[in-house]
């Protein structure tokens, strides 16, 4: 996402909160913490395995695909991944030894990398610290839910994986869908202040009143737990906020669901997320010829769907696409 409020901390604390608070408990701690399949190392929550031993899924080496690296990255036999140090689910995240990262960045990452025979060396740093590595050549590409703008265009090169949606998450005996500035009209939304989706938001309430209708009662709150605790008390008809967090927390949970997405660029462009480098590095050639091949496998659509992110897989990767407009 281009903004967007992030916390530090670890899938253990995660766990906690669904053990305590009403409205993550769904399924009751014993269950979702159990270890599935008889594997030592795994756990999972509403179905999502969280512990260290991720049974990831892997690709195979292409040689005609590997040949469309640099020849000092074929020889180095690495790739220099950087990722965001916020922990995300279920995009970027520490396991429940907290100390093994996992995530759908991670698996989308390893992917790629498996298809370029090319072992992946993963850091997680600040956000800022992404670009710097990449400006510095410290890495050769960064997997970390960064959305293509016309700005970074100029300094680096994508190569698309996923779309950058937005979500409405709503109790799970909502009757109404968003799709539309008039669904929610009159509502109550909770946002995330001095993020894309608040902007949207803003706007569709905006557009509301012009059109004589109710505008949107647009709530705040200090953490993603007091926005669940809001929803389950009804003080709230929705929260609105980035799609895979969403997607994450209805799975976990059990007790909401995503009623209406939306692009994360708002009504005139998709947004899109994509592998990052450095401009001209001769890596996005690579990285798209090897996500192209991993969604033609299959195997894309699997590490997607493990995640719960299959409504934002992409058909092709696209180098360098059209991006969200300068500010």
């Amino acid at each position: 996402m281009l903004s967007r409020r992030t916390r530090r901390r670890t899938v253990s604390v995660s766990v906690v909160a669904l053990a305590i608070a009403p409205l993550l408990s769904a399924c009751g701690g014993d269950s979702d913490a159990a270890t599935g399949g008889g594997e030592p190392g795994t756990k999972k929550v509403g179905g999502i395995n969280i512990g260290p031993d991720q049974n990831r899924v892997r690709g195979k080496k292409v040689e005609a695909i590997a040949k469309l690296l640099p020849a000092k990255v074929r020889e180095r036999g690495t790739l220099r991944l950087g990722g965001s140090a916020d922990s995300v689910a279920p995009l970027g995240f520490y396991a429940t030894d907290d100390k093994t990262r996992i995530g759908s960045e991670v698996d989308i990452a390893s992917l790629v990398a498996d298809t370029l025979g090319l072992k992946p060396k993963f850091e997680q740093v600040s956000w800022e610290n992404l670009f710097v590595g990449l400006d510095s050549g410290k890495f050769d590409g960064v997997f970390s839910n960064v959305t293509v703008t016309e700005e970074r265009k100029e300094k680096y090169d994508f190569a698309t994986y996923r779309h950058d949606n937005i979500a409405f998450e709503a109790r799970k005996d909502a009757k109404w869908t968003a799709k539309k500035p008039a669904d929610v009209a009159g509502k109550s939304i909770a946002v995330s202040s001095g993020t894309n989706q608040e902007k949207i938001l803003v706007d569709w309430s905006e557009r509301n009143e012009k059109a004589g209708r109710e505008p949107v009662d647009i709530k705040y709150f200090q953490k993603d737990s007091d926005y669940y605790l809001a929803l389950q008390s009804g003080r709230i008809d929705a929260y609105l906020g980035p799609n895979p967090s969403a997607a994450y927390h209805v799975a976990s949970s059990g007790q909401t669901k995503i009623i209406g997405t939306l692009s994360g660029g708002g009504p005139s462009i998709q947004g899109e997320i994509a592998a990052t480098t450095k401009k001209d590095s001769g890596l996005v050639d690579a990285y798209a010829a090897a996500l192209n091949h991993v969604i033609k496998d299959g195997s894309y659509a699997k590490v997607l769907g493990r995640w719960d992110l299959t409504s934002e897989a992409v058909k092709e990767s696209q180098i360098n696409p059209k991006g969200l407009p300068k500010p």
